[in-house]
């Protein structure tokens, strides 16, 4: 299988690397077009896609999915990134490395947002960057604040807000589903079967 292209670096590898982009927003059908759009992404790898998204909790907020169905986003394309020679569980090794650093509470649009977790993971998987307009939005953001809708920074990508859970019991289930994967990433040995990430 060829894993080439022509705005990526040749990487090793036998497993192709996807980069899966979402519209976060409708207006992201014209905006595409000038270079611009609000996007969310996740990487996907042996059959699962893993992203980043924001909770109000100290856990990972890494989490994993089906391929090209982040609930909620509208799928808009699939960005061959390169190959890898990683394993399954070498590649929820990665994550398990990454957990630290996307904490669920530590979500932020302009500084630390899915694209950003997406950006690391490829150059970790690959030796390739994302394409820039992915991420470009939070660029702009980082110099003008103000064309950044508040709401897009409260944004809980792949997770739910708290506060708008009716009862408890969702809580405690979020809880468990985020600490999951930080319980095993504090562990000394660590799998292809480790306890999986949270899913959506």
């Amino acid at each position: 299988m060829l894993c080439r292209r022509s705005s990526i670096q040749s990487s090793h590898g036998s497993v192709p690397v996807y980069l899966n982009v979402y519209d976060l927003t409708s207006i992201n059908g014209y905006a595409y077009w000038l270079g611009l759009g609000a996007y969310h992404s996740g990487v996907q790898v042996h059959g699962v896609e893993y992203a980043f998204g924001g909770h109000e909790y100290s856990t990972t907020g890494i989490f994993e999915g089906e391929p090209k169905q982040c609930e909620g986003f509208t799928f808009r394309k699939s960005i061959l990134m390169g190959c890898t020679d990683m394993s399954h569980g070498e590649v929820r090794r990665v994550m398990e490395d990454l957990a630290q650093k996307y904490r669920g509470n530590a979500y932020n649009l302009i500084t630390k947002n899915c694209n950003h977790f997406c950006n690391d993971v490829c150059i970790k998987l690959t030796g390739n960057p994302i394409p820039s307009w992915v991420n470009r939005l939070a660029k702009f953001g980082m110099l003008c604040t103000c064309i950044i809708p508040e709401n897009l920074n409260s944004s809980k990508v792949g997770q739910h807000k708290i506060q708008d859970m009716g009862c408890e019991e969702e809580k405690k289930k979020l809880r468990s589903r985020s600490n999951r994967f930080s319980s095993s990433s504090n562990s000394s040995s660590s799998s292809p079967s480790s306890p999986p990430l949270a899913t959506t």
